[in-house]
């Protein structure tokens, strides 16, 4: 087993749309720091500011609530409130601030037995094996890798980066019995991991390029989350660095210059002070 490492999942929750996070998917982060996001995104014309003062309260109240489901299940949670004209930038901004691995897309989950990881190539199957293991700790989840190969001529390198997944996960302690393996050959990939998904309860996807915002909300894993019922968890690529461009000369997350307000909310409520 490779040395520990910390993780931490930002989980962003709009609270006054009555939007919560399951059960079944609190006790699955039991392990793992999560960073509660409550936020509203407000129209163009109305600014940040004038929502934190018309909303603010509401949003911390019901967000403590939420928080203290995480805290009952043993799950260490940091929080933040923000009003922003762009929740996916705030998001993606919150993500590289905070140092999280991950973003919990929440859908319904009532019943969490399965995990689907999403394996597209050998890049960070270290990164995802370390915190899907994380997960999987303290759980009987079973967890299924899943390849989607485009032609039949790639099926021998899929199974091939499937054994470096499966391998990766056992090395950082997940029993060999609980991990599955499933190679598919088809030309949509996303068809293929939403059929492959209808078997299981979370699914866990990688991005594969250097933004969050590109990749993670705006491509193939918010199209997953928009058309299945399990929640979605997004692990960032190691490499994003808060200071780094990505490969293709695009702006990470740290560059994005977006108008918001963000706060960090202490558990008493009593400092809050904007960050």
């Amino acid at each position: 087993m490779s040395s520990p490492r910390d993780h931490r999942v930002l989980v962003p929750i709009d609270v006054l749309e009555g939007e919560s996070v399951p059960s079944t998917v609190v006790d699955a982060l039991a392990s793992v720091p999560v960073v509660l996001l409550g936020y509203r995104e407000v129209p163009d014309q109305t600014a940040p500011e004038q929502a934190r003062d018309q909303y603010g309260d509401r949003v911390r109240t019901e967000l403590e609530t939420l928080r203290s489901v995480f805290e009952t299940a043993g799950c260490d949670v940091t929080s933040r409130v923000a009003f922003t004209h762009d929740r996916l930038k705030t998001f993606e901004r919150v993500t590289v601030d905070e140092s999280c691995d991950a973003v919990l897309l929440v859908n319904p989950a009532p019943v969490l037995e399965s995990v689907l990881v999403a394996i597209r190539s050998d890049v960070n199957v270290d990164h995802i094996a370390r915190l899907v293991s994380t997960v999987l700790e303290g759980t009987d989840l079973e967890v299924t890798l899943l390849h989607v190969a485009s032609d039949e001529s790639r099926r021998d390198a899929g199974t091939e980066l499937l054994e470096t997944a499966a391998t990766a996960l056992v090395d950082e302690g997940v029993d060999s019995s609980r991990v599955d393996r499933r190679l598919v050959v088809d030309g949509s990939p996303t068809d293929a991991i939403l059929e492959a998904a209808d078997d299981h309860d979370l699914l866990v996807v990688g991005e594969s390029r250097p933004s969050i915002h590109r990749y993670v909300f705006r491509d193939r894993a918010e199209r997953l989350a928009k058309r299945t019922v399990d929640p979605v968890l997004v692990i960032r690529g190691e490499y994003l660095e808060p200071a780094a461009k990505g490969g293709d000369g695009e702006t990470t997350a740290a560059e994005v210059t977006v108008t918001d307000v963000v706060e960090t909310v202490e558990k008493s409520d009593e400092n809050d002070g904007a960050s």
